[in-house]
């Protein structure tokens, strides 16, 4: 996948403008995509001129203009072609992962306070994800959005964000176990 698809993705439901695009990443999109907001902006300029988008100009009172872009019918093209393309597996790259691995090797507090700190981070993220399932189910139950509700697919991706988050804080939390018994195993 490429940023192209994950901003065409993030258009699909509503005309935004980059400004908007980069908190819709931020919040929403960011737990499969990362991307810093002068990326977005590069891009955004790249499928516009591509024919992928189509950008207008508003002007406002008291503040800079804004472009606001939305998805063209090429640009729908360019997604059902991605979408038809077999997806690749992820990939898990995480430094954090990493220390542990040399776990055996390093100092213990330093990896206990390192996979303290990233359950704070994994917490605030479960935190966002509910609340926004929250938002966008509105009154309705999980179950109830799920037969019927608009729109599915983010729903779908906060989902699986949720589940990623939560796994996160899971595996911190039993590793944090595992080292301080062993750490007091190996005091005693």
């Amino acid at each position: 996948m490429t940023l192209r698809h994950a901003v065409l993705a993030a258009l699909l439901d509503e005309e935004r403008s980059g400004y908007q695009l980069a908190k819709a990443f931020d919040l929403g999109v960011a737990n499969f995509w990362y991307a810093k907001p002068q990326q977005l902006y590069a891009e955004l300029a790249r499928l516009e001129q591509g024919g992928l988008i189509s950008g207008r100009e508003v002007v406002q009172d008291g503040r800079p203009n804004k472009r606001m872009f939305t998805v063209t019918g090429t640009g729908l093209a360019e997604l059902e072609k991605f979408t038809a393309a077999t997806a690749k597996p992820s990939v898990l790259r995480d430094d954090l992962m990493v220390k542990v691995q040399a776990a055996d090797r390093v100092d213990t507090d330093t990896l206990i306070a390192q996979l303290t700190d990233r359950i704070g981070f994994a917490q605030d993220k479960v935190d966002l994800f509910e609340r926004l399932l929250r938002t966008m189910r509105g009154e309705r139950a999980e179950a109830e959005f799920l037969r019927h509700g608009r729109p599915i697919g983010p729903y779908l991706t906060c989902l699986r964000g949720l589940a990623f988050e939560r796994g996160n804080l899971d595996w911190c939390e039993r590793a944090i176990t595992v080292l301080r018994d062993r750490q007091a195993a190996a005091d005693a």
